[in-house]
């Protein structure tokens, strides 16, 4: 083998080793969730004077492709001058976003989840004191089929009022990767779901032309056996 042919095929070899590598560094830092975004949110019912409770979460998560699964960190804060009393969050999910555990937290009963909602837990926050803040790890499935959301309203101790919610805002994006092994998600983003089993478009001579090739390649592979046995035969009369 020349040396040409062998460098040609080192240099190929490394730049697959090269994209591997990118592929699984992508996907190793996928819990790096970044800073948090109160993007959503909305004061619903009038907190006590000098409490200000809001919700954060992360501008970005990571879809695992092979098992729907994903991480989102959920944050309850007070960022007020006072201590907010007893809290309770709830952590709600719709659509194709589906919460399947939080920890510290209780599910929701089904007959009791908010409308419209497939899953929920409920999260006993307590007081927090002026400028403290308390974070719940969330595990979720998220269907790239579908658009996705979740919910957090921040409520009294004992549910009769709601200080706050954000959501339900969707984690989504325009630029879907079913052949990769992990797909980002934005938070605020409406989802655009995959087409089926990841086609790409068809371009130049597609599928329907294969047909016609095929017929193509029989006609001319029975004319020539039809040359053949026309001239065996004729060698066979002169015999």
């Amino acid at each position: 083998m020349g040396s040409r042919r062998m460098t040609a095929i080192a240099g190929s070899l490394v730049t697959v080793s090269f994209s591997a590598v990118m592929i699984f560094s992508c996907t190793a830092v996928a819990d790096d969730q970044g800073p948090g975004s109160s993007q959503g949110g909305k004061v619903v019912d009038k907190a006590p004077e000098g409490v200000k409770v809001s919700t954060l979460l992360p501008k970005k998560i990571t879809v695992d492709n092979g098992s729907k699964k994903t991480a989102i960190t959920a944050t309850v804060k007070n960022g007020g001058t006072k201590d907010s009393g007893d809290l309770k969050l709830l952590v709600v999910g719709f659509d194709g976003l589906k919460v399947t555990y939080v920890r510290g937290c209780s599910a929701i009963p089904e007959k009791d989840l908010p409308a419209g909602s497939n899953s929920g837990f409920s999260c006993a926050v307590g007081h927090l004191a002026a400028g403290a803040s308390k974070s719940y790890a969330v595990d979720a499935t998220y269907d790239l089929d579908k658009e996705g959301k979740i919910c957090l309203p921040v409520q009294t101790g004992d549910g009769r009022k709601t200080y706050w919610q954000q959501g339900p805002v969707p984690f989504g994006t325009t630029n879907p990767s079913p052949n990769a092994p992990a797909t980002p998600l934005l938070l605020g983003t409406d989802n655009k779901p995959v087409t089926p089993a990841g086609e790409l478009p068809r371009t130049g001579l597609g599928r329907d032309a294969l047909p016609l090739g095929a017929a193509g390649a029989a006609l001319v592979a029975t004319g020539a056996a039809g040359m053949w046995w026309s001239r065996r035969r004729a060698r066979e009369g002169r015999a």
